[in-house]
């Protein structure tokens, strides 16, 4: 593997200009070469941070850094621009939308008298009452190069980010039609997955690390093991310096309780964590959104370093300013879903004034051709006659097809898409563990690994990261600490010191089935963790960040050590305030049950949070399951009074196995009596009458079953409290076993629930 981070000290800035021109860039760029060579990324970069500075004032000094190669033979490697033409043809998509239910609609239409229906859109095939088909792209179709910004333009509503969704693979199959392709070859999910990276219109990072820390999780999941961790901080740190947020890097992200980072420093981690591993293709929704003029600039002119580094750039931009117009290579004005223009910025004018409406001298380009198109949208004939003019202006400015153009580029370059890929990680791009010596295979997906790092590494990290967020809010596991010592210290206080009569035998099954209740709406905490994680998770598995199963397997690590501290605390201090039996084996075991409790608990939240959208959604279902679960647990009703249409959910409780459980641990003394003598009346209506009398009827029983009964024959033991209640099925250590196993079956769930509902994908 042959690979490259770049910290390289910046060259004297001699422009003071509040932003760089084209012939800035070429003057930087040979002065570069005059002095021993083409200019890395990083210097690029670096130089465009120290003029950001000059720009908002910032009298700090840009901090020195080595210039530091990752390639097996330690040569320089120059940067080059490669091949890479991404080709798409004719991309059409289409949804589904609900009809708004209204009389005049379920009427019949009135035709006119000539007969011409009243509403004069024709409905399209497969429309009906209660639903119609909306297009949200029409026939879109374009090229982006490497070393080029292609920016797609339009109104909200336009089509920009679904088209930028359709190129990212990012649409169900099945449901986009047309062709995306690299090179003239098709892009296959697995390569694209790879090669590529997407940066989300929303910020979605962890709030309580810090901006440094952020960017060094996303370079140990993106960046191979074989890269030793003082190249990947370098890394990290030449990011920094390249997305100009050097004085924001010990600063914790933040969110609406925690101050941190401004809204653009945001953006450019969010941007930073995505490029970590220098993407051959790089998508972005909206980078700018929300930004200011010069920290927008600042975005896209990163970007253009990266493009200008063998990468294809493609953005979706609502308006960009003249300074980031003069930024642009390419760019595609979208106006409900249809193309309107696809040419350069610099042909603009020369569209415009073909098409009848020249722009003025003084206005900028792009605000001009937007408030046409939203006047022309707002007319009867629509921006149907600007669509069609920009078909016969492509047709008589570019009279080749998209596709004989792309043979074209890669006739004359001499490469294919393997051999294009190859020489760019040679150069250093796709700094994930791709090898370009892998030339046994034809397919171009066998050169680039599907996930950096083994699985074990992927769960170290996973697992460091959700530790070391935990830890800066320790208010959450306070509060759930809090409420179980709560909780055990009432149920302590109220069954204190239980005795061994009939009456202390209803109390403690009472306790019990509280207790074991309690374990479970105690891990309802856990539904809020991954709603809040949702989204990032789907954004670093949508391209192969890490796998699903390191996920799924790090999240039930980390989960267990609060657990454990949660079971012992509420197991120490019930298990000796109310009296319960069995000495020490008897706590280790209950300690275990409370502990099983807890896993299947945390288990059955954690897969209900993958299956609801909402938070409130999932509070709602989980409280009404675990009545459930409660309530046909045995403790209300026997299992053999329990109705046979509901016997199978009695064997679904969650509650019922640690309820026996604890009883049978309890109970399971067969010498320990609990009814002797005259106790046999308490709890019935004889239980109030005199003592002598009680050893009559005591008397009298006797004689009728010809046995003696004194006031120390014992009645009940352990043994027919079980029998009494139905815990005759299964052991207490098969019923821990149960409960171990329904924490292991409702992870699997998660699992799937990750699979088939985090996808990321418009459906």
């Amino acid at each position: 593997m042959s690979s490259r981070v770049v910290a390289d000290n910046a060259l004297p800035v001699t422009n003071t200009t509040p932003y760089f021109g084209m012939t800035e860039l070429d003057d930087y760029t040979r002065r570069s070469a005059a002095i021993g060579g083409s200019p890395t990324l990083g210097q690029l970069l670096k130089h465009v941070g120290d003029v950001r500075k000059e720009v908002v004032g910032d009298g700090s000094e840009t901090p020195v850094h080595q210039a530091l190669e990752i390639g097996d033979d330690g040569v320089g490697i120059e940067p080059r621009s490669l091949p890479f033409v991404l080709s798409f043809n004719n991309l059409t998509y289409s949804v589904k939308v609900r009809r708004k239910l209204t009389f005049s609609a379920i009427l019949p239409r009135r035709r006119s008298r000539l007969g011409a229906a009243a509403d004069s859109e024709a409905p399209a095939v497969g429309d009906n009452m209660f639903s119609r088909t909306k297009t949200l792209l029409n026939d879109i179709s374009g090229e982006a190069r490497d070393g080029e910004i292609m920016a797609v333009l339009g109104a909200s509503g336009s089509g920009k980010s679904t088209l930028i969704d359709a190129l990212a693979n990012r649409i169900a199959k099945g449901r986009l039609k047309g062709t995306v392709a690299l090179n003239g070859e098709a892009l296959d999910s697995r390569l694209l997955k790879v090669i590529s990276a997407y940066v989300m219109q929303d910020d979605l990072l962890f709030p309580m690390l810090t901006v440094e820390e952020t960017l060094m999780f996303a370079a140990e999941f993106r960046l191979p093991r074989t890269l030793s961790k003082s190249k990947k901080k370098a890394r990290v740190q030449a990011l920094i310096d390249q997305l100009g947020i050097r004085n924001a890097a010990k600063t914790v992200i933040g969110d609406e309780g925690h101050r941190g980072v401004s809204g653009g420093e945001r953006r450019r981690v969010s941007i930073g964590i995505d490029i970590i591993h220098d993407p051959i293709i790089l998508f972005l929704d909206e980078p700018t959104s929300g930004l200011d003029s010069t920290s927008a600039f600042m975005v896209v002119k990163v970007l253009q370093r990266i493009a200008q580094s063998g990468s294809i750039v493609i953005m979706s931009i609502h308006q960009p300013s003249y300074r980031i117009l003069g930024l642009l290579d390419r760019m595609i004005f979208l106006s409900r879903g249809q193309t309107v223009y696809s040419g350069s910025p610099a042909q603009l004018p020369s569209f415009f004034a073909e098409f009848g409406h020249p722009i003025p001298d003084a206005e900028n380009r792009t605000e001009f051709a937007l408030d046409l198109i939203r006047d022309l949208e707002g007319s009867p004939g629509g921006t149907k006659s600007l669509v069609e003019f920009n078909k016969s202006w492509q047709s008589m400015k570019h009279p080749a097809p998209a596709a004989h153009s792309n043979n074209t580029v890669n006739d004359q370059n001499g490469m294919s898409l393997k051999e294009a890929i190859s020489a760019s990680i040679s150069r250093g791009k796709l700094v994930s563990g791709a090898s370009a010596t892998n030339t046994n295979s034809s397919n171009p997906s066998s050169m680039v690994p599907t996930f950096a790092n083994p699985i074990w590494m992927e769960m170290a990290t996973l697992s460091k990261r959700s530790f070391l967020n935990s830890r800066r809010m320790p208010e959450l596991f306070g509060i759930r600490l809090g409420a179980v010592m709560v909780t055990g210290f009432i149920l302590a206080t109220m069954f204190w010191k239980l005795d061994n009569s009939p009456k202390g035998v209803q109390e403690r099954l009472g306790f019990f089935a509280f207790a074991m209740s309690t374990t479970f709406y105690t891990t309802a905490d856990a539904l809020p963790v991954f709603l809040q994680e949702r989204y990032i998770f789907m954004r670093e598995t949508a391209y192969n960040a890490y796998r699903r199963s390191s996920y799924l397997v790090s999240h039930a690590l980390v989960s267990l050590p609060s657990l454990l501290f949660l079971s012992l605390a509420f197991s120490s201090i019930t298990f000796w305030a109310v009296g319960l039996d069995g000495g020490i084996s008897g706590f280790l075991f209950y300690f275990l049950i409370i502990f099983a409790s807890f896993w299947a608990g945390n288990s059955f939240v954690t897969f209900l949070s993958g299956v609801v959208p909402h938070v409130m959604l999932g509070y709602t279902i989980v409280v009404a399951i675990l009545a459930y679960f409660l309530l046909f647990s045995g403790f209300f009703i026997n299992r053999d009074r329990i109705p046979s249409y509901w016997i199978w959910f009695h064997y679904m409780s969650l509650v019922k196995y640690p309820y026996e459980a604890v009883l049978q641990n309890e109970f399971e003394d067969p010498v320990k009596c609990f009814v002797r003598g005259v106790q046999i009346f308490d709890n019935t209506p004889l239980g109030s009458v005199p003592e002598a009398l009680k050893l009559k009827l005591l008397d009298s029983m006797s004689n009728t079953l010809g046995m003696k009964i004194t006031s120390s024959t014992c009645l009940t033991t352990g043994a027919d409290i079980l029998q009494q209640n139905g815990v005759t099925d299964l052991s207490k250590w098969n019923c821990l076993w149960v409960t171990v196993a329904w924490g292991f079956l409702f992870r699997f769930l998660f699992y799937l629930s990750l699979l088939v509902g985090s996808k990321n994908k418009r459906r």
